[in-house]
């Protein structure tokens, strides 16, 4: 009987260590240290059985001999979905869509079939039963004969029905629930994570089957399992949005076969997953005239312009320690603007609560939001609304200045394709821009 030892792994990054630790040496995190049992007589390839079909038979090439795919896309007929893939699934690609639980991933994935009837689908459930998943595609109206449903867990076997069919498209929901016999960990492990992730990429590299693939995520919001996951992948897809509100965003964090961090909007209804084809128009569908403290930026969200609105709340603290609390925005952000309009502006905040909030649930990271929180703050201080029809673009500097941003080119032609009468943003490309931050707030509140 081979002897048995035990060893510590980070739950986070995969390392593993012969002593329990409270921080990883590898990722820096805190208390991820999870005790494992293994055969001492093993090497660590031993579980590592070669699956039939995948070995490696392709003699290397010159490069002018290479094939490629990248004129055979195939799209999924949602408009959005393709616009974040970059204009369609590519053969042998390899996707990995992320999000909160109930945000719509299986709902996404399932709609490409109502969407696309033409292609050949092996939708591969762990988490769901034959019957539910027929249950959710009645709900969509999904219709297609072929889609076929695979209740499967263990990796071999997806992969050789795989083989068998030769599915257009591969869909595992999802990679925590699969495992292999070989590895004793249980599935969801980053042992057993790293072992399918891997040999899914073998599939769709060798095999040229379209897979995707679909993943938890941690309380913090980022892909559970270790990042190599990440790496693994062509692409990673994102789905974002507040479960309180209707709409979702489909970000791609990395994209090999298109633009990265591209948005696809999506509004969730009781018939699924509906495409927004102008989502300035819902950000700001609601925006109350005559206000103080609300003004209306312009962010890029990969190369979408889109128009938001930030409220502001100032008021007269209560207490000794004034409270500063912004929802959809960066705090840390917001005290910097807050010393800056101190300091260059000569607005005092230092004995008012500040309240911010991006409307929609929305999150804004653009720099070019800036300027609009600031004369934000400034129109609520003030109590004086901001000018009708004004839109703002612009990162503001520690000493004032308003800094340029790029795309303002396409910013300017959305805020006037909604009727914006008036864009402020910084002087390299309009005749009458702004350079200092006072006298885009004296514009704005004239």
């Amino acid at each position: 009987m081979a002897k048995t030892k035990t060893q510590y792994e980070c739950s986070n990054c995969g390392y593993i260590s012969p002593k329990w630790n409270g921080s990883c040496p590898s990722c820096g995190e805190w208390n991820t240290f999870v005790e494992k049992t293994v055969s001492k007589g093993k090497s660590s390839s031993a579980h590592k059985a070669k699956v039939e079909g995948l070995e490696a038979t392709a003699a290397p090439k010159k490069l002018e001999d290479v094939e490629t795919s990248e004129k055979t896309r195939f799209t999924s007929n949602i408009s959005e979905l393709d616009r974040v893939l970059g204009g369609g699934f590519l053969p042998g690609s390899y996707v990995l869509i992320g999000g909160e639980p109930g945000v719509g991933k299986s709902t996404l994935t399932l709609q490409i079939a109502k969407s696309n009837p033409e292609l050949t689908i092996l939708y591969c459930a762990g988490e769901e039963s034959a019957g539910q998943i027929k249950q959710r595609a009645a709900r969509l109206g999904v219709k297609s004969d072929k889609l076929l449903v695979y209740n499967e867990t263990q990796v071999d076997s997806i992969i050789a029905e795989a083989q068998k069919m030769q599915p257009d498209l591969l869909i595992v929901d999802s990679i925590q629930t699969v495992y292999r016999t070989e590895l004793s960990s249980m599935p969801g492990s980053i042992q057993q994570v790293k072992e399918c992730a891997a040999l899914f990429q073998q599939l769709a590299k060798r095999k040229n089957i379209t897979t995707l693939v679909i993943g938890h995520v941690t309380k913090e919001g980022d892909i559970a399992g270790p990042r190599v996951l990440e790496h693994m992948v062509d692409t990673v897809l994102q789905f974002e949005g507040d479960k309180q509100y209707t709409y979702r965003l489909l970000r791609s964090l990395k994209n090999r076969f298109g633009a990265a961090q591209e948005v696809g909007v999506f509004e969730m209804k009781s018939d699924g997953l509906s495409e927004v084809s102008n989502p300035s128009e819902l950000f700001i569908s609601d925006k109350t005239a005559g206000v103080s403290g609300n003004a209306v930026v312009c962010t890029m969200e990969g190369t979408r312009p889109l128009l938001i609105e930030v409220q502001a709340l100032v008021t007269p603290s209560a207490y000794g320690s004034p409270q500063r609390t912004a929802n959809g925005f960066d705090r840390n952000r917001l005290l910097l603007l807050l010393a800056v309009l101190e300091k260059r502006v000569g607005k005092n905040f230092s004995n008012h609560d500040v309240y911010l909030n991006i409307a929609g649930g929305f999150r804004l990271n653009d720099p070019a939001g800036d300027l609009g929180v600031c004369c934000a703050l400034v129109s609520s201080l003030m109590d004086e609304a901001v000018a009708q029809n004004m839109a703002f673009v612009g990162e503001v500097g520690l000493g004032g200045e308003v800094r340029t941003v790029p795309h303002l080119e396409q910013r300017i032609k959305e805020a006037k394709k909604l009727g914006f009468k008036e864009l402020v943003a910084p002087d390299s490309k309009q005749k009458d821009g702004i350079r200092y931050l006072h006298e885009a707030i004296k514009k704005a509140l004239r």
